[in-house]
C-alpha cells in the first residue's frame, strides 16, 4: 500500500511536471517574457526561430526533470530487483568467449563427483505472491517439472502438472482461470485447482472419473508460494513457519533478487556449517565487487567484514531445522565501527527454505527469505525476498539486500565451478559440515531420485 501511494504521487508529480512545461514551452513567444533574457540575431527573426532556442532549452530541462524524477522515485521508494540469468555471474569469459560460452564450457568439463539425491523431500518455493495477481497464470519449472501455478476468483494460489491429459496443451501457455479451475487452452477442459478433477468439458455429456491433472499440495505463507515434495507421495510432515510480522503488514516487501546456480543443491546450504569460509571469502568489503581475481585487491582492503558465526541443529519436533548464528562487524581503516554492527539468525526450514532475521538498534528488524529450488538436477534457482519494517526508510533493506547479493555472488562463482567431494578431507575445524551433511541426509529417502546422466550442454 505504501509502495502503491509513492507511485501515485510520483505519476501525479510526472504528469504535472510534463503540463507545466508543455504550458511554459507553447507560451514562449519572444525571450524578452522569460527568464533567459537577451535578443536573438536578426537572421533569427527573418527565419522564424525567434524562440526556439528557448524551447529547446525548456524541453531539455524537463527531460532530465523528469528522468532525476524517476532515478529519485526508485532509489527511495521502488523495490529492489536484481533477477540474474543463469550465464551472468560466477563464469569468467576470455579469450572473445560470451558469457554463456564459458558457462556451457564449465558445465561440459566439470566433473560431478559422487552425488547425492538430487531432489531432497521438503518445501519449495515456487514464486512471490505479489507475482501472481487473481486470475492469473504462471509457467514454473520446478524439480524438473513444469507446473502451472495459477489464482483462482476466490483469491487462493494453486499449483497443477502443467499438461493436460487430454492432448498434452500446457495449461500456463494460453490457458484463462475460470471461478478456482484453469481452463486448457486446447479444448476447453476445465480443471479444478484443489483436487486437479476435471469438471468441465464443453463438447461431451459426461466427464470420466480418471480425468485430472496431478494437483501438488501446497500453500501460501510469508508472502510466498511454495509446493511439497515426496519422492514416494507422502503428504507434508511439517510446516513453513509463519512471521506474523508479515501477516499483519507491519514488515513490507523491499525487494528480490534471483540467482541461477549450476550445483547440487545440497552445496548452498553447507555454506552454513563451513564455518572458515567466511573469514576467506566474505572479509573483504562489498566495495571490492564479486569477481574473485580481485576481490583481495589493495586497493580496498582498508575496509573489511569481520563474522563470528555458530551452526547447530535443532532438536526434536524440529529435528528438520537447524540455526546459524551470525555476528556482524566493520572495520575501516582499522576502525571498529560499532554503529554497523550487525546479528543475525539463519534459521533453515528444511532443505529449501531460510528465515533471514536482521535485527539492529538503529536500523530496525526485518526478514529475508532465503529459497533454493531445484530446476534441474544440478540447476537451482537462489531467491532472495526482504521484509523491513514499515517505519524504516527503504533505503536501509535495499542496501541490505543488496550488500547480501554481493557477498552471494561470491559464492556463487565458487559453487558454478566446483565438483561435490562426498568424503572430503577435512580438519577438526571444520567438523560442522560433517554435522550438516548427517543433518541434511534426513530429507532423502531410499527412493529419491538420482542424477542418471549429465546433459553435455546448457541451452542459453
Amino acid at each position: 500500500m505504501e509502495n502503491s501511494r509513492a507511485s501515485l504521487l510520483f505519476k501525479a508529480a510526472a504528469v504535472a511536471a510534463i503540463g507545466l512545461t508543455a504550458t511554459f514551452v507553447m507560451l514562449v513567444q519572444d525571450p524578452s517574457n522569460t527568464l533567459f533574457g537577451g535578443g536573438y540575431p536578426e537572421l533569427w527573426r527573418r527565419t522564424g526561430l525567434a524562440g526556439a532556442p528557448t524551447r529547446a532549452a525548456a524541453c531539455i530541462f524537463a527531460g532530465v526533470f523528469l528522468l532525476a524524477m524517476g532515478w529519485l522515485y526508485r532509489l527511495l521508494f521502488a523495490p529492489l530487483e536484481l533477477l540474474r540469468g543463469v550465464d551472468e555471474v560466477g563464469y569468467i569469459a576470455e579469450d572473445g568467449r560470451s558469457r554463456a560460452q564459458a558457462a556451457n564450457e564449465v558445465r561440459r568439463r566439470r566433473k560431478t563427483g559422487e552425488l547425492p539425491p538430487v531432489y531432497p523431500n521438503g518445501w519449495y518455493r515456487v514464486l512471490d505472491s505479489h507475482m501472481l495477481e487473481r486470475g492469473d497464470v504462471k509457467s514454473v519449472t520446478v524439480l524438473g517439472q513444469q507446473v502451472a501455478v495459477f489464482r483462482g476468483q476466490d483469491g487462493k494460489a494453486y499449483v497443477v502438472d502443467a499438461y493436460c491429459p487430454h492432448l498434452g496443451a500446457n495449461l500456463a501457455v494460453g490457458g484463462r482461470v475460470v471461478g478456482g479451475c484453469i481452463e486448457c487452452p486446447f479444448h476447453g477442459w476445465q480443471f479444478r485447482g484443489v483436487d486437479g478433477k476435471c469438471v468441465k468439458i464443453p463438447y461431451a455429456d459426461k466427464v470420466p472419473e480418471f480425468a485430472k491433472v496431478r494437483c501438488w499440495p501446497s500453500c501460501e505463507i510469508n508472502g510466498q508460494v511454495l509446493v511439497w515434495f515426496h519422492c514416494d507421495g507422502l503428504e507434508p510432515s511439517w510446516r513453513v513457519p509463519e512471521q506474523s510480522e508479515i501477516t499483519r503488514g507491519e514488515w513490507v516487501y523491499r525487494g528480490r533478487t534471483e540467482h541461477f546456480i549450476n550445483a547440487h543443491i545440497e552445496e548452498i546450504p553447507e555454506n552454513a556449517a563451513d564455518i572458515a569460509h567466511l573469514a576467506h571469502l566474505h572479509t573483504p568489503g562489498i566495495v571490492s565487487g564479486v569477481d574473485l581475481r580481485y576481490t583481495n585487491s589493495k586497493t580496498w582492503e582498508f575496509i573489511r567484514h569481520d563474522w563470528k558465526v555458530e551452526w547447530k541443529p535443532e532438536p526434536e519436533p524440529n529435528k528438520h531445522c537447524s540455526q546459524m548464528l551470525v555476528k556482524h562487524a566493520l572495520t575501516v581503516f582499522g576502525r571498529h565501527w560499532p554503529l554497523l554492527d550487525l546479528d543475525v539468525m539463519a534459521r533453515q526450514v528444511g532443505p529449501g527454505v531460510v528465515f533471514l532475521l536482521f535485527e539492529h538498534r538503529f536500523l530496525g528488524r526485518g526478514v529475508m527469505m532465503h529459497c533454493v529450488t531445484p530446476v534441474e538436477p544440478l540447476l537451482q534457482c537462489v531467491s532472495h525476498t526482504i521484509f523491513y519494517q514499515n517505519t524504516i526508510p527503504p533505503l536501509v533493506p535495499k542496501f541490505i539486500l543488496r550488500a547480501e547479493c554481493i557477498q552471494f555472488e561470491r559464492d556463487v562463482m565458487i559453487w558454478n565451478n566446483k565438483t561435490y567431494i562426498s568424503k572430503p578431507m577435512l580438519v577438526k575445524e571444520d567438523s560442522a559440515i560433517q554435522k550438516h551433511r548427517r543433518w541434511f541426509s534426513q530429507f532423502y529417502s531410499d527412493n529419491s531420485p538420482r542424477l542418471r546422466y549429465q546433459h553435455d550442454t546448457l541451452d542459453f
